[in-house]
């Protein structure tokens, strides 16, 4: 296994293995593919966090990390990171290939001095990481609100304190869904279809924290 920094000649490997490996996952479709490819050009994009997994000269897996910020009730804003898409193909998944690149990348970023790795996803992909829900730490969205799948890894150990924060994720992942129509038109056409990860998807995105009273 070969985990190492992506070139410009794995792009669309890259995008092929990530519409492979989200499609039908949590929509009809998908439009992780078509994030990949604007990500790379996105000024919040980090290069030197961009990894592919390689396994007999096939890319298997990617990762992609964002700058993001944390604002707390002082106003102050402290730069973060925050990771998607993260993919391994299916026919590889579940066989520690995930973890060696979360593992790689979290190392690299903590020696950049950040705080904390902020996301959103799965938790039960992502607690085995040891990332937490936000409001553990008191990390809220823009809204103040504390969805089931914001997730915070804390690289500094402490350094949340008492004080209150929100994340402000990169404007990249607001995506025009027209342009991701079109982007998919490039690809072998795939059937759009339901399945049930797509309802367990939509109780996931419905799903708030509350405070301990």
């Amino acid at each position: 296994m070969n985990i190492r920094l992506e070139t410009k000649g794995d792009y669309t490997q890259v995008e092929e293995l990530t519409r492979e490996a989200f499609w039908n996952l949590y929509v009809p479709g998908c439009n992780e593919h078509y994030l990949c490819h604007i990500l790379r050009k996105h000024n919040d994009f980090i290069s030197e966090l961009d990894y592919v997994v390689e396994l007999d000269g096939k890319i298997v897996a990617s990762i992609m990390y964002t700058h993001s910020y944390l604002i707390n009730n002082d106003e102050e804003r402290i730069p973060a990171v925050s990771f998607g898409p993260l993919c391994v193909h299916p026919n590889y998944q579940r066989k520690g290939i995930g973890t060696a690149l979360i593992e790689k990348t979290k190392a690299l970023a903590a020696n950049m001095g950040v705080p904390a790795i902020i996301i959103y996803g799965d938790p039960h992909n992502y607690c085995k990481h040891g990332f937490k829900n936000g409001i553990d730490y008191q990390v809220s969205n823009m809204d103040g609100e504390y969805p089931l799948g914001l997730l915070v890894l804390e690289l500094q150990s402490g350094f949340f304190g008492n004080k209150k924060w929100k994340i402000k994720q990169s404007d990249a992942f607001n995506l025009d869904q027209d342009k991701v129509k079109e982007f998919d038109k490039r690809f072998k056409e795939k059937e759009k279809k339901y399945q049930y990860s797509q309802e367990l998807f939509k109780m996931n995105i419905r799903a708030y924290l509350k405070q301990d009273s």
